[in-house]
């Protein structure tokens, strides 16, 4: 499989697109083509384990990379998880289900990407014959970014440096990045948002002086995060092993189409739903759930995306975003995969803020792409309620993914022509995550300290504390800069020596 760039015409191999992280320009790695997934396949998926079913899946996309190793690489970053299942379909009541992606190491569905992205490097230099050291950057709202910096902890020949919004992330998950282990990493608060962080990382390929400082320090930067393909796909296997729990169980039958809802953040696990239903996965309607951060959701609806607009603090901070820049990736395919029109529209954003699709393009999208929002306080109504129902404590991001589930529901009940499907809600964090948040939305009390509010929730919930919550209490705040968007260059520098 080669991967092309979604701006030019560069064409390369799936290892050095992994290693690479982005291709020239600040343009983005996709594959030259969607590898189909014939009906008889997915039959022969059905009594294979997680690790199994995403090496078949992975397979298909990295087949330079050696067939035994990708799978031994998979169980050995899926044994960390908590239970049998790294991806347990829990039934919630007929015709809706929560995919739990949480229950990783650093309890988030970043994990599930993260886990296998050293060993894609990894590999990746050595096929590439590739003799220096590795720069691994991230921007994160909190999730990812303590998912690369328990995944690279100790790994030889790399670096990684993690970016956060120093006001766009939960005290907790500043707790479990600020004090995490392993002297080849480093965590940088940033006084600014999450799209700061993003550009901020972004510019760093583009700078020819920073490719030449750090490359005299016998480094080489690549990119963590979805933007970065070996991150990226990974996210489409818990879309087909959903799908194939569905079947085993039972619940459908072999062809009959799924929805799936999840929330917005990069884009990134709602592109993968669409790159799986490219692959032939029966998928009906792809729900994207904004907070009041809503500019995809108005993409999606209208056509235009505006970043011209203010940026809201929420309960949701990876939501918190203007631009989910893995929305360039679609962009290419309602193209028709024009290269040029997709430049063109970046280019757009960059100097206004703003592009649109002309009608056919976004109709196009609308065929599979259902966006809703949700404000702050129906999530937490949201979660009371479904708590509840169900006796079921959901974190803040999966309340704005079910909250428009449930409303999109409630729309299409109303609608004799629509169908109604089978209703799959991605769950990509733990509760405990944000703990002051849900302990909120289940009680109306407020607790300024982050393990009062594991505690009660615990409490009130019986729901299990993950030991990767619990380490964190007693451990010594590690890194402690902040630093002004502009300065980002300097902080790596500092971090290189």
């Amino acid at each position: 499989m080669k991967f092309v760039s979604t701006r030019g015409e560069e064409r390369v191999s799936s290892f050095e697109a992994v290693v690479r992280g982005m291709a020239g320009g600040g343009a983005l790695f996709v594959p030259e083509s969607f590898p189909e997934v014939s009906r008889e396949e997915l039959t022969d998926m059905l009594p294979l384990d997680y690790p199994e079913r995403a090496a078949y899946l992975l397979g298909k996309y990295f087949d330079e990379y050696d067939k035994d190793g990708l799978l031994s690489a998979l169980r050995a970053a899926y044994e960390k998880f908590e239970g049998s299942d790294p991806v347990p379909l829990v039934r919630m009541e007929s015709g809706i289900y929560m995919l739990e992606l949480f229950h990783g190491p650093t309890c988030a569905s970043s994990d599930l990407s993260a886990g296998i992205f050293p060993y894609l490097l990894r590999e990746g230099r050595a096929l590439l014959g590739m003799k220096e050291d590795l720069l691994v950057a991230t921007a994160t709202s909190g999730n990812t970014g303590k998912a690369v910096l328990e995944a690279f902890e100790g790994e030889k020949g790399v670096k990684a440096i993690v970016f956060y919004p120093d006001d766009g992330a939960s005290k907790m998950q500043k707790l479990q990045m600020c004090t995490q282990d392993g002297e080849n990493l480093d965590v940088v608060a940033v006084r600014g948002s999450l799209d700061d962080c993003t550009n901020g990382v972004k510019k760093f390929f583009r700078n020819e002086k920073f490719s030449a400082a750090i490359s005299e320090k016998g480094y080489r930067l690549t990119l963590a995060g979805s933007d970065n393909i070996g991150m990226l796909l990974p996210k489409i296997c818990y879309f087909f092993s959903a799908y194939l729990d569905l079947v085993s169980a039972d619940q459908i039958k072999m062809g009959e189409k799924v929805n799936f809802c999840a929330p917005t953040g990069n884009f990134g696990n709602l592109l993968a739903g669409y790159y799986a239903k490219r692959m032939g996965l029966p998928i009906g309607s792809i729900l994207v759930a904004s907070n009041k951060n809503c500019a995809l959701t108005d993409f999606f609806r209208t056509g235009i995306y505006d970043t011209k607009r203010p940026l809201y603090r929420t309960m949701s901070p990876a939501l918190d975003i203007l631009f989910a820049s893995d929305i360039e990736r679609l962009l290419f395919e309602a193209s028709g995969r024009n290269a040029a029109r997709t430049l063109e529209r970046m280019k757009q954003l960059a100097s206004s803020g703003r592009f649109s699709l002309p009608s056919e393009e976004i109709s196009g999208l609308q065929e599979t792409f259902y966006a809703g929002s949700t404000s702050e306080d129906d999530t937490v109504e949201c979660i009371y309620e479904f708590f509840e129902e169900y006796g079921y404590p959901m974190d803040t991001h999966t309340g704005v993914a079910m909250d428009v589930a449930n409303k999109y529901l409630e729309k299409i009940e109303d609608d004799t022509m629509s169908e109604k499907r089978p209703m799959v809600v991605l769950s990509t964090a733990s509760p405990y995550k944000c703990p002051q948040d849900v302990l909120y939305a289940l009680t109306g009390n407020d607790v300024k300290d982050s393990f009062k509010g594991v505690k009660r929730i615990h409490l009130l919930t019986a729901m299990k504390v993950p030991e990767a919550i619990k380490s964190v209490r007693y451990k010594p705040l590690r890194f402690k800069t902040a630093v002004s968007p502009d300065k980002m260059f300097d902080a790596v520098l500092k971090f290189l020596g």
